[in-house]
Protein backbone atom coordinates (compact mmCIF):
# COMPACT_ATOMS: atom_id res chain seq x y z
CA UNK A 1 0.00 0.00 0.00
CA UNK A 2 1.18 3.58 -0.31
CA UNK A 3 1.14 3.98 3.42
CA UNK A 4 4.17 1.58 3.48
CA UNK A 5 6.27 3.56 1.08
CA UNK A 6 5.44 7.11 2.75
CA UNK A 7 5.60 6.41 5.87
CA UNK A 8 8.57 4.20 6.28
CA UNK A 9 10.81 6.62 7.85
CA UNK A 10 8.99 6.20 11.14
CA UNK A 11 9.76 2.66 11.91
CA UNK A 12 11.54 2.37 14.73
CA UNK A 13 11.73 -1.00 17.15
CA UNK A 14 8.86 0.27 19.46
CA UNK A 15 6.78 0.57 16.26
CA UNK A 16 7.77 -3.09 15.09
CA UNK A 17 7.06 -4.60 18.31
CA UNK A 18 4.28 -2.92 18.89
CA UNK A 19 2.60 -3.52 16.01
CA UNK A 20 4.48 -7.28 15.26
CA UNK A 21 0.83 -8.97 16.36
CA UNK A 22 -0.97 -7.54 14.15
CA UNK A 23 1.41 -7.89 10.85
CA UNK A 24 2.24 -11.57 12.25
CA UNK A 25 -1.60 -12.08 12.11
CA UNK A 26 -1.55 -10.58 8.56
CA UNK A 27 1.42 -12.79 7.62
CA UNK A 28 -0.80 -16.02 8.44
CA UNK A 29 -3.93 -14.35 6.63
CA UNK A 30 -4.70 -16.94 3.44
CA UNK A 31 -5.49 -14.78 0.90
CA UNK A 32 -4.55 -10.58 1.59
CA UNK A 33 -6.66 -8.10 0.51
CA UNK A 34 -7.11 -7.08 -2.64
CA UNK A 35 -6.05 -3.33 -3.73
CA UNK A 36 -9.17 -2.99 -5.06
CA UNK A 37 -12.16 -1.97 -3.34
CA UNK A 38 -15.28 -4.43 -2.88
CA UNK A 39 -18.67 -3.16 -3.23
CA UNK A 40 -19.17 -1.63 0.14
CA UNK A 41 -15.70 0.25 0.20
CA UNK A 42 -16.77 1.94 -3.29
CA UNK A 43 -19.64 3.62 -2.53
CA UNK A 44 -17.54 4.70 0.84
CA UNK A 45 -14.58 5.92 -1.52
CA UNK A 46 -17.60 6.95 -3.90
CA UNK A 47 -18.83 9.12 -1.40
CA UNK A 48 -15.34 10.54 0.29
CA UNK A 49 -14.02 11.81 -3.21
CA UNK A 50 -17.16 13.84 -4.00
CA UNK A 51 -16.84 15.62 -0.85
CA UNK A 52 -12.92 16.24 -1.18
CA UNK A 53 -12.74 16.83 -4.67
CA UNK A 54 -15.51 19.86 -4.06
CA UNK A 55 -13.96 20.77 -0.93
CA UNK A 56 -10.21 20.49 -1.37
CA UNK A 57 -9.93 20.04 -4.52
CA UNK A 58 -6.83 22.15 -4.52
CA UNK A 59 -4.23 23.25 -2.22
CA UNK A 60 -5.32 26.89 -1.92
CA UNK A 61 -8.52 25.34 -0.63
CA UNK A 62 -6.72 23.14 1.97
CA UNK A 63 -5.42 25.79 3.25
CA UNK A 64 -8.06 27.82 3.58
CA UNK A 65 -9.77 24.71 5.39
CA UNK A 66 -6.84 24.35 8.10
CA UNK A 67 -4.72 22.05 6.55
CA UNK A 68 -0.81 22.43 6.56
CA UNK A 69 1.41 20.19 4.50
CA UNK A 70 4.01 18.43 6.37
CA UNK A 71 5.52 16.68 3.86
CA UNK A 72 8.42 16.52 0.29
CA UNK A 73 6.69 14.96 -2.70
CA UNK A 74 7.15 11.07 -1.75
CA UNK A 75 8.03 8.51 -4.07
CA UNK A 76 4.41 7.87 -4.69
CA UNK A 77 4.55 11.14 -6.32
CA UNK A 78 1.95 12.51 -3.01
CA UNK A 79 2.55 15.45 -0.87
CA UNK A 80 0.51 14.98 2.72
CA UNK A 81 -1.43 17.80 3.91
CA UNK A 82 -3.36 16.86 7.59
CA UNK A 83 -5.57 19.25 9.54
CA UNK A 84 -4.35 17.94 12.18
CA UNK A 85 -7.94 16.39 13.37
CA UNK A 86 -7.42 12.81 13.99
CA UNK A 87 -10.74 11.48 14.73
CA UNK A 88 -12.96 11.28 11.09
CA UNK A 89 -16.31 10.59 11.85
CA UNK A 90 -17.46 10.51 8.68
CA UNK A 91 -16.95 10.79 4.62
CA UNK A 92 -17.05 14.48 5.44
CA UNK A 93 -14.12 14.55 7.36
CA UNK A 94 -10.73 13.33 6.21
CA UNK A 95 -7.78 13.98 8.45
CA UNK A 96 -5.04 13.98 5.66
CA UNK A 97 -5.28 15.05 1.78
CA UNK A 98 -2.72 14.75 -0.55
CA UNK A 99 -1.46 16.32 -3.65
CA UNK A 100 0.92 15.79 -7.01
CA UNK A 101 3.36 17.78 -8.02
CA UNK A 102 0.50 19.87 -9.86
CA UNK A 103 -1.55 20.62 -7.02
CA UNK A 104 -3.91 17.77 -8.37
CA UNK A 105 -5.70 16.22 -5.29
CA UNK A 106 -5.16 12.38 -5.86
CA UNK A 107 -5.59 11.15 -2.47
CA UNK A 108 -6.84 10.95 1.13
CA UNK A 109 -6.62 9.84 4.46
CA UNK A 110 -9.04 9.13 7.55
CA UNK A 111 -7.98 8.38 10.51
CA UNK A 112 -9.07 7.65 14.35
CA UNK A 113 -6.99 7.94 17.80
CA UNK A 114 -5.21 4.72 19.14
CA UNK A 115 -6.40 6.00 22.22
CA UNK A 116 -9.78 5.14 21.50
CA UNK A 117 -10.00 2.30 19.52
CA UNK A 118 -7.66 -0.64 20.82
CA UNK A 119 -8.93 -2.90 17.55
CA UNK A 120 -8.60 -2.13 14.25
CA UNK A 121 -11.82 0.47 13.51
CA UNK A 122 -15.27 -1.20 11.47
CA UNK A 123 -16.24 2.12 10.11
CA UNK A 124 -18.19 2.56 6.91
CA UNK A 125 -18.27 -0.74 5.46
CA UNK A 126 -14.26 -0.60 5.25
CA UNK A 127 -12.31 -3.94 5.74
CA UNK A 128 -10.72 -3.05 9.58
CA UNK A 129 -7.43 -4.71 7.52
CA UNK A 130 -7.27 -1.97 5.31
CA UNK A 131 -6.31 0.16 8.69
CA UNK A 132 -2.50 0.89 9.29
CA UNK A 133 -1.10 1.51 12.70
CA UNK A 134 0.93 5.55 12.80
CA UNK A 135 2.35 5.56 16.29
CA UNK A 136 3.19 9.10 18.03
CA UNK A 137 5.75 11.70 16.00
CA UNK A 138 6.57 14.71 15.86
CA UNK A 139 6.16 16.75 12.42
CA UNK A 140 7.89 20.28 12.02
CA UNK A 141 8.73 23.02 9.28
CA UNK A 142 12.13 25.44 9.43
CA UNK A 143 12.16 28.72 6.73
CA UNK A 144 14.48 28.88 5.22
CA UNK A 145 15.19 31.61 1.64
CA UNK A 146 14.17 28.59 -0.67
CA UNK A 147 11.07 27.93 1.24
CA UNK A 148 9.51 25.43 4.43
CA UNK A 149 12.18 22.12 4.96
CA UNK A 150 9.79 19.67 6.37
CA UNK A 151 11.16 17.68 9.55
CA UNK A 152 10.61 15.23 11.79
CA UNK A 153 11.37 13.56 14.81
CA UNK A 154 10.35 10.63 17.11
CA UNK A 155 8.05 11.54 20.46
CA UNK A 156 10.57 10.54 22.74
CA UNK A 157 13.15 12.62 21.49
CA UNK A 158 10.82 15.73 22.00
CA UNK A 159 9.84 14.93 25.45
CA UNK A 160 13.85 13.94 26.17
CA UNK A 161 14.24 17.49 25.44
CA UNK A 162 11.55 18.90 27.80
CA UNK A 163 9.04 19.31 25.16
CA UNK A 164 5.15 18.88 25.47
CA UNK A 165 3.30 15.97 23.22
CA UNK A 166 -0.17 17.90 24.64
CA UNK A 167 1.25 21.15 23.39
CA UNK A 168 4.51 21.05 21.45
CA UNK A 169 5.71 24.87 21.02
CA UNK A 170 8.03 26.19 18.84
CA UNK A 171 10.47 27.18 21.49
CA UNK A 172 11.23 23.43 22.28
CA UNK A 173 13.08 23.24 19.11
CA UNK A 174 15.29 26.15 19.70
CA UNK A 175 16.02 25.12 23.16
CA UNK A 176 17.26 21.84 21.11
CA UNK A 177 18.98 23.84 18.51
CA UNK A 178 17.32 22.75 15.69
CA UNK A 179 16.03 26.96 14.74
CA UNK A 180 18.10 29.93 16.09
CA UNK A 181 14.46 30.81 17.07
CA UNK A 182 11.22 30.32 17.32
CA UNK A 183 10.55 32.55 14.01
CA UNK A 184 13.01 30.23 11.93
CA UNK A 185 9.83 27.26 12.92
CA UNK A 186 6.82 27.51 10.62
CA UNK A 187 5.22 24.82 12.46
CA UNK A 188 5.24 22.32 14.82
CA UNK A 189 2.73 19.75 15.96
CA UNK A 190 1.79 16.10 17.50
CA UNK A 191 1.39 13.29 14.97
CA UNK A 192 -0.72 10.78 17.58
CA UNK A 193 -0.93 7.08 17.65
CA UNK A 194 -3.44 6.56 14.95
CA UNK A 195 -5.32 4.13 12.90
CA UNK A 196 -5.26 5.51 9.42
CA UNK A 197 -6.84 4.49 6.31
CA UNK A 198 -5.89 5.80 2.47
CA UNK A 199 -6.64 5.23 -1.12
CA UNK A 200 -6.40 7.45 -4.10
CA UNK A 201 -9.21 9.44 -5.06
CA UNK A 202 -8.59 9.81 -8.56
CA UNK A 203 -8.91 6.93 -10.59
CA UNK A 204 -6.06 3.90 -10.34
CA UNK A 205 -6.27 0.85 -12.35
CA UNK A 206 -3.82 -1.16 -9.68
CA UNK A 207 -6.78 -0.28 -7.39
CA UNK A 208 -8.33 2.45 -5.06
CA UNK A 209 -6.12 0.79 -1.72
CA UNK A 210 -2.82 0.01 -4.43
CA UNK A 211 0.51 1.06 -3.25
CA UNK A 212 1.76 3.26 -6.38
CA UNK A 213 -0.78 4.84 -9.04
CA UNK A 214 0.86 4.51 -12.73
CA UNK A 215 -0.94 7.36 -13.88
CA UNK A 216 1.37 10.11 -11.02
CA UNK A 217 4.96 9.95 -11.09
CA UNK A 218 7.06 11.28 -8.42
CA UNK A 219 9.25 14.54 -9.80
CA UNK A 220 11.15 15.06 -7.06
CA UNK A 221 10.74 12.36 -4.85
CA UNK A 222 12.30 12.59 -1.05
CA UNK A 223 12.55 10.35 1.86
CA UNK A 224 9.74 10.69 4.32
CA UNK A 225 10.65 13.74 7.06
CA UNK A 226 11.21 11.10 9.79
Amino acid sequence: MMHRGRFIGITSLGFVLATRSRLYAQMASPKPLSPHADAAEKAFIAQATRFVQTHYASTQKASAAGFVRFTNEDKTGAISWANRNWTSTDADHPSQVWYDANGRLIGVDYSVLQANSPQAPKLWGINPGRWITIHAHIHYGLNTPSGVEFHGMGAAKFTDAGGSLASPTKQTLVNMGIAKSASDVAFVFLFPSIWDLQFWVIPNADGEFADYNPAIKARDAKPHPM
